[in-house]
């Protein structure tokens, strides 16, 4: 039977460096209605979960879907997974697969989107998220892009801001010349089941030491399967992204 996908977009209001972030506005559209309409290229059943009556009414003012979930919750993942139940009820079906793509990537490729629902074409799947070869040369050592240690099966054995491994005995600046790594795509995908177990689990001393939700799936033996896109993620953190990001255009 064919499974029933769900593209969810957590969209919060109160963002500590850009307030206000999904209401934004590049180039005559709201940042949260560009994420919209490229999830809905490639999913059927396309929501933003808010915290925010401002969002809320922005998404039902440009026809799109919205529910609204509690201001409390830590993540994303938190997010969608109160807003799964809610839409459940709303569409009268169960959910078998949810996407969550952030609020914040109004260039998301529907290709993308297509890849990571692909991850769960094998039924063994439970988690799923998206990575990036990095290139020969291409610096590993910011901290702020994630990078991802994968088996030779695709899954992930860990997430760090660091990146792992060391090459011993050799330069750092050639470290991508000499070995495969792969930086993280923050896009994931769940089984409606896997969701709501790993909101439950509590927090992991991984996921504390690199301040990264996936690991704490990881150290609770979740298994993550990882499909390997050849496009960059452009995410807005900033104002000062979204002027890079407009001018790019």
């Amino acid at each position: 039977m064919e499974k029933i996908f769900a593209a969810v977009i957590p969209a919060r209001y109160a963002s500590t460096r850009f307030p206000g972030k999904p209401l934004a506005m590049i180039n005559g559209k709201m940042m949260v209605e560009r994420v919209y309409e490229q999830a809905s290229k490639a999913v059927r059943l396309v929501y933003v979960a808010t915290d925010d009556n401002r969002i809320y009414d922005a998404v039902k003012g440009f026809g799109g879907k919205v529910v609204l979930t509690s201001p409390a919750h830590r993540s994303g993942t938190d997010r969608c997974a109160e807003a799964v139940g809610t839409i459940q009820k709303e569409v009268g079906a169960k959910i078998d697969v949810v996407i969550n793509i952030q609020g914040d990537e109004p260039f998301i490729l529907p290709e993308q989107v297509e890849q990571l629902k692909g991850c769960f074409a094998d039924d063994s799947v439970e988690l799923a998220t998206l990575i990036r070869r990095v290139g020969a040369g291409e610096p590993v050592t910011n901290p702020n892009q994630v990078k991802v240690v994968v088996s030779n099966k695709m899954d992930a054995l860990y997430f760090s801001r660091m990146p792992i491994p060391y090459l011993r005995d050799v330069d750092p600046a050639a470290w991508t010349k000499k070995h495969v790594y792969y930086k993280h795509i923050g896009m994931y995908g769940y089984t409606a089941k896997a969701l709501f177990e790993v909101t439950h689990l509590k927090a992991s001393s991984l996921e504390k030491a690199e301040s990264l939700e996936q690991n704490r799936w990881l150290e609770n033996s979740y298994r993550i399967r990882c499909g390997v896109t050849d496009h960059e993620s452009v995410g807005i953190d900033t104002p000062e992204d979204l002027e890079r990001a407009i001018k790019a255009l």
